[in-house]
């Protein structure tokens, strides 16, 4: 298919609407499931979980020799998160940077994504199903309809491109496996109200599932008790639907879709001037159309899609709250419009395993601010190899990935760049005993730069702007080792890593007042990460779970080797722990607790430019869920009750400065699944 075609896909695609896409879903759940319970199957043995984004395709944890961690279906349902950013952050993942209004950015390993924009300055990046997502917000991802979410901590680029310098998290929308639907609505604090239909089918070689949510909320108060203003959202809807046809035994065709939207969401300012009228609206949708296939041998598997989405911001500043001022009421907006295209297939012989293909991305990216409008376009072929010795208890991993990018300032002014770059990576993993796994990873990352800083060539208010045309990527190496150790109820990963990272990308000004970019900035970045859990109720035979979990990511090294200080916005602890207890049949109690550690940041509420250092406080923030599951038949179905504690011990805190996040907070609501 060629570009221009796949443009008119695109644009067609882009004509569904919410309101259509919820009609269909609610008449295939109440119309086509039927009334087959679910029935919990035979327990995996960990290390043979199977996982899909470390090597595209799915291969058991066992063979993989980067740091995953998966955070599957039932944890997702565990978690009062109800959306992607909130459940990562429960789990302790990473640094996180929210502020209210639907806006979070994550941060793995001392690097983050781009909240604010796409997912093109944004270190860490973030997959819907494989292919990138286009955002690097994950507020904007709900968990209603997730099967899983599995992270590389560490580079991916190799698999997936340009901005998996601190890591890779694939989002993971679930499969129809059965038939069956789901009703849930609750009400909490802060004038929270929350509904959700969801549901699966499984018939004929039909499958499906998907989810409608709709949330709205008001202001709240932080843990000081002041009410932040202008922090809640007049409704939030999110929608997904996986739908898929099966035709003999190794054959799919299928059709996601992804939407979210925000409407009026209180686009708060610091709290020391809080702009009472200012709101936000936030939409994304993405549409994904693919094959997979194998041969009736087992010899070969084969994959290939197309999607295409839209994600858009609008930020609304009424001139009334400001008269006589800069703003001039008009909304300031941005939109960026993304396609794209894979293509892998994968070949068997013996032990060894290889996997090639192509990835083709495209966008179009239309701003307020300038440049107005620039284009991005990536062009990629890789080979990942996987080979086996000793019956498999050795596997070593290879990747190799070329990128080729073409990048355009559209408007005003600007030109037309384009670069490239070679990506390599290669890991071991032993089976030393047969529930231990040792391992050992070298990889790359990198970050391409930007149009405006390529290409970009105009004259704003401030002066000239040129883009640099010898700008190299920003660039990173991972050395790192680690365990996997999972038996009779113990779950261990333990990893070291040491990161160096050159050639940051920096704007420089010119003697005659232009203004353009530089690659000017080191930095090395080491540490340990670990999660320990162990489940109770092996040993002693019960047949409910009982499991206290730990988890921390501490950072030994956060050198910035242009300042010679500490890196900025990056914490050197991390900590999560907590207990679960599960019947295993709908009822379950979790406690956790996660500590974020104290930073070094630019205090931009003093008023001083540029805003100087200052230390933002570590903070500890625990959260209680649970459910009870107090009527079950076949004819009838299974009622639950389900409630959570936010801020369970009301910290008064924030991810950033400035802008604090709520107080104590309930939630609680019924469920009913048929």
């Amino acid at each position: 298919m060629k570009p221009c075609e796949m443009f008119s896909c695109r644009m067609l695609f882009n004509q569904l609407c919410f309101s259509g896409l919820a009609a269909v879903l609610m008449c295939l759940v109440a119309v086509l499931a039927g009334v087959v319970p679910v029935t919990a199957g035979e327990p995996v043995r960990m290390l043979d979980e199977m996982v899909v984004t470390a090597g595209r395709v799915e291969e058991t944890r066992k063979e993989i020799s980067a740091d995953v961690t998966i955070i599957n279906n039932t944890e997702i349902q565990q978690s009062g998160a109800a959306n992607v950013a909130d459940l990562l952050a429960e789990k302790g993942i990473g640094h996180i940077q929210k502020y209210p209004g639907t806006l979070t950015a994550i941060g793995i390993r001392g690097f983050r994504t781009d909240s604010h924009g796409n997912d093109l300055q944004g270190k860490v990046l973030v997959l819907l199903d494989g292919r990138r997502s286009g955002t690097g917000n994950v507020a904007k991802i709900l968990t209603q309809n997730l099967e899983r979410i599995e992270i590389i901590r560490g580079p991916g680029a190799v698999q997936y491109g340009s901005a998996g310098m601190g890591g890779v998290v694939n989002i993971i929308t679930r499969k129809g496996t059965d038939n069956g639907i789901q009703v849930s609505a609750g009400a909490g604090s802060y004038d929270r109200v929350q509904g959700t239909l969801g549901g699966t089918v499984y018939q004929n070689g039909f499958d499906f599932a998907g989810a409608v949510s709709r949330e709205t909320r008001g202001d709240y108060k932080t843990g000081s008790g002041h009410t932040y203003d202008n922090t809640g959202i007049d409704s939030e809807t999110g929608i997904s639907a996986n739908l898929g046809y099966s035709f003999g035994d190794r054959h799919r065709v299928g059709l996601i879709f992804t939407g979210f939207e925000a409407d009026a969401s209180g686009d708060s300012g610091y709290i020391t001037a809080n702009d009472l009228d200012n709101y936000s609206d936030k939409k994304s949708h993405s549409v994904d159309l693919g094959y997979t296939g194998g041969s009736e041998e087992g010899t070969f598997e084969w994959m290939i899609r197309y999607f295409t989405g839209t994600d858009e911001n609008t930020w609304n500043d009424p001139v009334a709250s400001n008269p006589g001022g800069w703003d001039d009421g008009i909304p300031s907006k941005r939109e960026t419009d993304l396609q794209g295209a894979q293509a892998q297939v994968t070949g068997f012989r013996g032990n060894t395993r290889l996997t090639t293909g192509l990835d083709w991305v495209d966008y179009d990216i239309q701003s307020d601010d300038t440049p107005n409008r620039s284009t991005y376009e990536n062009t990629a072929l890789f080979l990942l190899a996987r080979t086996g010795f000793f019956n498999d208890r050795l596997v070593t991993n290879l990747g190799l990935r070329h990128d080729w990018y073409d990048v355009a300032v559209k408007e005003p002014a600007g030109r037309s760049e384009d670069t490239t770059r070679f990506t390599p990576s290669i890991g071991i993993a032993w089976m030393a005993l047969p529930d231990l796994k040792l391992r050992a990873q070298y990889a790359q990352g990198f970050m391409m730069p930007t149009a405006d800083q390529m290409g970009a060539d105009h004259t704003s208010f401030m002066g000239p702007i040129k883009g640099n045309p010898d700008l190299d990527p920003e660039k990173s190496a991972t050395w790192e080792a680690g365990l996997d150790w999972f038996k009779n109820g113990l779950q261990a990963s333990v990893t070291w890593f040491h990161t160096d990272f050159e050639d940051k990308i920096v704007s420089d000004y010119l003697p005659d007042g232009t203004s353009t970019w530089k690659n000017e900035g080191d930095a090395e970045i080491s540490g340990f990460q670990a999660d320990v859990s162990y489940d109770l109720g092996v040993p002693l035979g019960w047949s409910w779970e009982v499991r206290p979990y730990v988890g921390f990511t501490a950072l030994t090294e956060i050198d910035d080797k242009t300042t010679g200080q500490d890196l900025l916005y990056v914490s050197k602890r991390h900590y999560v722990a907590g207990v679960l207890v599960d019947s295993g049949r709908g009822t379950f109690v979790r406690f956790n607790a996660v500590h974020n550690g104290s930073q070094d940041i630019q205090d931009w509420q003093s008023g001083i430019y540029p805003g100087p250092v200052v230390k933002k406080e570590s903070f500890w923030v625990a959260s209680l869920t649970g459910a009870w599951r107090f009527y079950e038949t076949e004819q009838a179905g299974r009622f639950s009750i389900r409630g959570e504690v936010h801020n369970l011990f009301d910290e008064d805190y924030a991810y950033v400065k400035g802008y604090p996040m709520p107080g104590r907070s309930f939630f609680a609501g019924l469920v009913w699944e048929f």
